[in-house]
């Protein structure tokens, strides 16, 4: 190995700017095993607190992208579009979106993680379907994509392999929130899996990762260009994570809405924010010549049921039991169910996003570790819209439990504020980054 690593570091931490090939010689030896997690950890820590620049980061990018195997469909003959979130309360979105953009002529090789902290994961929602397969090997992938135009998966261990292991040394450094290394993390895998087009949604509010407008918007922004540097195509919308997304937070609970939704129904702001997203990927994989085509392609395909046949074609496909889906008493239910009621008349006005995904992770719908067990029953239903009026006495939301739990409800009536006039409306889509 040429690169003196002490020099690297001490560049670093004197908030000097990487040159050349540097930083992607560095992670090459880490991924071999020539350069120690002691050393790895004191860069991760200075390139915290310096930060990175664009060119650097872009340069990370590259490097954990090139650790492992790249993914091409362009074989398939066929435009192909995925989608990331940053991460939310009742973030069911993939579950529909996947499905419409399929249906809509898009490829859809959708690789997927798993919730850790207060957020949900695609994947926990997809075991939650009863016989449901996240592992497919390569070529069942592609044979899939070819059938059906749409894959959802886990990570593999060949894809990106690097940035899992700086991820696990982020995670016990405190160095997981910069934008230096959220950026190549998720840009460097959704490029692997072969995707040409990527549309990001960036939340922003008390329940997501990045708590402002500015700095949502500026995270969006350099996933957009980081993207875009390694040759694919990408767009983002910076979207309202302050209160769940529809009515369901659960990993069955959510999978029942998502249904609902694909057969033309659900709450209006999970479907709105499945057309908006679906609409960006269409126009960005050049499906749709605008916005608004992409708006009535998605929103035809949920109505007309060619996206909920896809979805059970999906579900089929990787083993899951679709019938069940056709009668949710087939999926999974929690045994009890306990009512939250309003203290007072008033119009529910806020929620704090955190502290409601830290109860649902509390009763079992989450985990703090990555190794923690999920019950699939649980979770939140919202039995009110954001901005109703709730009489005094009457249920706001249902608690969907594995046992009984009276100290949930004091935690759950603590994460909501009222009001003693109509609240403005709060809408989901905030702005859009191109």
């Amino acid at each position: 190995m040429s690169l003196d690593v002490r020099a690297f570091l001490r560049a670093k931490r004197e908030g000097q700017t990487h040159g050349g090939s540097d930083i992607g010689e560095f992670i090459a030896a880490y991924t071999r095993g020539d350069v120690p997690d002691y050393q790895v950890s004191a860069w991760l820590m200075a390139a915290f607190v310096r930060g990175l620049s664009e060119a650097e980061t872009q340069a990370l990018t590259e490097a954990l992208l090139d650790s492992g195997r790249r993914f091409d469909w362009s074989a398939l003959g066929r435009p192909s579009a995925d989608k990331h979130s940053t991460g939310g309360i009742g973030d069911k979105i993939s579950l529909p979106l996947a499905p419409v953009v399929a249906a809509c002529g898009v490829l859809v090789p959708m690789v997927s993680g798993r919730g850790l902290g207060h957020t949900g994961g695609t994947l926990d929602k997809l075991e939650s379907i009863p016989g449901f397969r996240i592992h497919l090997e390569p070529a069942a992938m592609q044979a899939q994509l070819d059938r059906l135009g749409v894959v959802m998966v886990g990570q593999g261990p060949d894809l990106a392999p690097a940035d899992g292991l700086l991820y696990a040394l982020r995670d016990v450094t405190s160095t997981v929130e910069s934008p230096s290394f959220i950026v190549p993390s998720i840009v460097s895998k959704k490029i692997a899996e072969g995707a040409g087009s990527v549309v990001y949604d960036v939340k922003c509010g008390s329940g997501a990762f990045m708590r402002t407008p500015d700095a949502a918007r500026s995270l969006a922004q350099r996933l957009v260009a980081t993207t875009r540097g390694l040759g694919a195509k990408s767009a983002a919308l910076v979207t309202e994570m302050s209160f769940p997304i529809g009515r369901m937070v659960g990993n069955a609970l959510e999978v029942r809405e998502s249904c609902d939704v694909l057969r033309g129904a659900g709450p209006a702001d999970t479907r709105e924010l499945t057309v908006e997203l679906a609409a960006v990927m269409l126009r960005s994989a050049g499906a749709a010549r605008d916005d608004a085509e992409g708006r009535l392609r998605a929103a035809r395909a949920l109505d007309d049921g060619t996206a909920w046949e896809r979805f059970l074609a999906l579900v089929e496909a990787q083993g899951g039991d679709a019938a069940a889906l056709e009668h949710p008493e087939r999926l999974h239910r929690a045994p009890v169910q306990l009512d939250v009621c309003a203290e007072r008349t008033a119009w529910l006005s806020a929620c704090d996003g955190f502290a409601l995904g830290e109860v649902s992770v509390a009763i079992g719908g989450g985990r703090r570790a990555k190794a923690d067990a999920i019950d699939p029953r649980v979770g939140l239903e919202m039995l009110v819209e954001r901005g109703a009026r709730v009489e005094a006495g009457s249920p706001f939301l249902r608690l969907h439990l594995a046992r009984e739990d009276g100290a949930s409800i004091a935690r759950v009536r603590d994460c909501f504020r009222w009001a003693d006039a109509p609240p403005p409306t709060v809408p989901r889509v905030i702005e859009r980054v191109d």
